[in-house]
């Protein structure tokens, strides 16, 4: 199910890709087009939030999202990174990682973009990576998608409506979503090719420019486009990202030259990134007893950065086979150099608790939580620890805080609803089980929850104005989902 109903991330990423205008280019390979400046009236900027915020519920609903505090802190510190260094940024950008083998990327409304898991372990660096989320953030900032459906909306507003409505489909039946999408842009391909063009050579020329800004190596992209053009004859079908992002010869001789003009830029290899690229291989992929054999076999190869990766590695394979206290060995020479790497102690804790040694664990984790109150990673891995040793009140603080910074952070919602379940607190535990509905766009259930709340509210008519509020606010959500088919 979860792979049926991945395909409507390539959906997303050919309406991503099919959404723009005309680009400009002169003499000067560096001189970017500014034509994405110019704002487009067939959707306003928070019409755009709108429907992003939208779509990105219904994601956390259907799609098989990476919900890892570690991984998650790792993609959003990356996209911030480059995101700081691009122009036009209209909103806060979103990243978040697809549970998916199939090499792809793609963005959507209102500064979602997302990455598959097979894309990250497919990058040989961060630069590499960095160009990719480089590249949708110039889909959005340059407003493609709504340049392309004011263009569309001109020619024809009712094909405009149809493609919305079957992305929608998509949502909910890939197979019928795609088929939709298919016939209602059966009629302009031509346009839509020459569009894509356009869209793509601005999202590599721009991206590129970003990519430079923000101190990654520019060769980071015509390295990974270049590998990737080079194996679509053997791996077509694993190769989503080459359907969504055509890579003609001469598109990456293009990225090359620009890449080129910006100079040399020396990078030492990334430890977060080879990290993260562990614990997607580990956790992941493939199975714990090939992925032990796998990094047994790298941590007697390799060195520097790629070992202590492949070691972290080697510790997330043998907790996986249960293998406690051999996992412990591992990520204590580990944070031994490294006391406050999160990737670290991410898996220590995880030993601790599945050991029920939970004070060690919050002890760990008690101290370097007062000098990053607000890192997720931290906080949900504290939390949880709380909850395993049934101090609920301290839980229940740590979320809400945690909430405080993060509205849409689910897991702390999953978190404290389990905390006000175990200690009977009846009311909070619907209106956390509302909140949970919201995320994933099941308004009615939401508000069913936010009724039952309502009942055990009982005498309280202070929280019985602010339960009807939230009801409100929902139903005018739910009311301005509906009308997304414009």
């Amino acid at each position: 199910m979860q792979f049926l109903i991945i395909r409507l991330f390539i959906v997303m990423s050919a309406l991503a890709s099919a959404l723009t205008a005309n680009a400009q280019t002169n003499g000067n390979r560096n001189q970017l087009p500014e034509i994405g400046v110019v704002a487009s009236s067939a959707i306003t900027i928070d019409k755009e939030k709108i429907v992003g915020d939208t779509i990105m519920r219904q994601l956390r609903g259907q799609a098989p999202l990476v919900q890892d505090p570690v991984l998650q802190e790792y993609i959003q510190d990356l996209g911030n990174r480059l995101v700081v260094h691009a122009d036009n940024t209209k909103f806060p950008f979103t990243f978040f990682m697809i549970n998916n083998p199939v090499l792809n990327a793609f963005a959507f409304y209102g500064g979602h973009i997302g990455v598959h898991t097979g894309l990250i372990a497919e990058s040989e660096s961060e630069s590499e990576l960095a160009s990719v989320l480089a590249h949708e953030i110039a889909h959005v900032t340059q407003r493609h998608l709504a340049r392309r459906l004011e263009s569309q909306q001109r020619s024809s507003p009712l094909q405009i409506a149809s493609m919305i409505g079957s992305l929608l489909v998509a949502m909910a039946d890939p197979r019928a979503g795609m088929a939709a999408v298919s016939a209602t842009m059966a009629g302009g391909q031509q346009a839509n090719i020459n569009f894509t063009r356009n869209n793509e050579q601005e999202a590599d020329n721009i991206g590129i420019n970003i990519l430079y800004r923000a101190g990654f190596d520019p060769k980071g992209a015509p390295s990974f486009f270049g590998r990737l053009a080079a194996q679509s004859g053997s791996r077509s079908s694993q190769l989503a990202f080459l359907q969504t992002h055509p890579l003609p010869q001469d598109r990456v001789a293009e990225t090359i030259t620009r890449a080129r003009a910006y100079g040399e830029v020396n990078l030492p290899d990334s430890l977060p990134f080879h990290l993260a690229r562990a614990r997607i291989q580990a956790r992941y992929m493939s199975n714990p007893e090939r992925n032990l054999s796998f990094y047994e076999s790298q941590v007697r190869q390799l060195q520097g950065v790629k070992l202590s990766a492949a070691k972290y590695g080697l510790a997330i394979s043998l907790f996986e086979l249960e293998q406690y206290s051999s996992a412990e060995e591992v990520i204590n020479a580990l944070l031994k150099d490294d006391p406050e790497n999160l990737f670290y102690l991410d898996v220590k804790t995880d030993v601790l608790l599945e050991q029920q040694r939970f004070d060690e664990a919050i002890n760990l984790l008690k101290p370097l939580r007062r000098h990053k109150p607000h890192n997720q990673v931290l906080a949900l891995n504290l939390a949880n620890s709380y909850l395993k040793a049934a101090d609920y009140d301290s839980a229940i603080e740590i979320l809400r805080d945690l909430l405080l910074v993060d509205s849409n952070n689910i897991l702390s919602y999953q978190l404290l609803n389990d905390a006000y379940e175990r200690t009977q607190q009846k009311k909070e535990a619907h209106k956390t089980q509302a909140e949970i509905y919201a995320l994933i766009l099941a308004y009615p259930l939401a508000i069913d929850e936010l009724q039952f709340a309502y009942n055990y509210a009982k005498e309280d008519n202070i929280e019985k104005q602010r339960i009807l509020g939230r009801i409100d606010q929902l139903r005018s959500a739910q009311a301005n989902a509906q009308r997304l088919s414009l």
